[in-house]
């Protein structure tokens, strides 16, 4: 009975029928040309890294917004049907063979890292609640670790436990962060996206 009201809710969605008719694999799209239209994260030359890309929602919509000089580098351990201008690695970029790969398709310079992971919900809101928090928390370290010094990275994670000491932790990384809730992300649903401007450098101690 949840299950059919779901599909009839999802099937009824306007962002959902929206998608269908413009040709974007998922509403996700819209969650980040919302943003982006507000934040102009992307720009004709950006290097992304998509994480947790499949179906391909956002990095369908990125790559569109993307000049020749742009590269978009999108992974997941899901197979992911193949888009114009985007590079797909499959694989679990935590581990060390797949994040060379992913960095060696990068390249040098990353300027937006964009994630819209979530785990595969058991029901058990504690358990996912940690792990929703968990992948939010591996892509940050990865967008600081790799971006440049002016570089941004915007992150989907979900309201409750983990989701202050998350934002402590961008605040520590970034020198400007905002929460963001799109329209196209359902009123009901505890999503929002963390969004990180402005690397911070990073600080070494002194030397004994």
């Amino acid at each position: 009975m949840a299950r059919n009201r779901w599909m009839d809710e999802h099937f009824a969605d306007p962002y959902v029928k929206r998608a269908q008719a413009e040709g974007y694999r998922s509403r996700a799209a819209y969650k980040l040309m919302e943003i982006d239209a507000r934040d102009h994260l992307i720009r004709p030359d950006s290097v992304i890294a998509d994480l947790g890309s499949a179906p391909g929602g956002f990095s369908q919509y990125a790559a569109r917004r993307l000049g020749p000089a742009g590269r978009l580098v999108a992974v997941d351990v899901l197979a992911m049907d193949p888009l114009p201008g985007v590079t797909f690695i499959q694989g679990d970029f935590t581990e060390p063979e797949c994040y060379a790969q992913v960095q060696m398709a990068l390249g040098d310079r990353v300027d937006l890292v964009i994630s819209d992971m979530a785990p595969n919900m058991s029901g058990v809101g504690v358990s996912d609640q940690a792990r929703a928090v968990g992948l939010a928390e591996i892509a940050l370290d990865f967008a600081a670790s790799c971006l440049t010094r002016d570089g941004s990275c915007l992150i989907k994670v979900f309201q409750g436990a983990g989701f202050t000491e998350l934002l402590a932790d961008m605040r520590r990384c970034f020198q400007r962060v905002a929460t963001r809730k799109p329209p196209a992300s359902r009123p009901r649903s505890p999503e929002v996206y963390l969004l990180g401007t402005g690397l911070r450098p990073v600080v070494s101690g002194p030397e004994s």
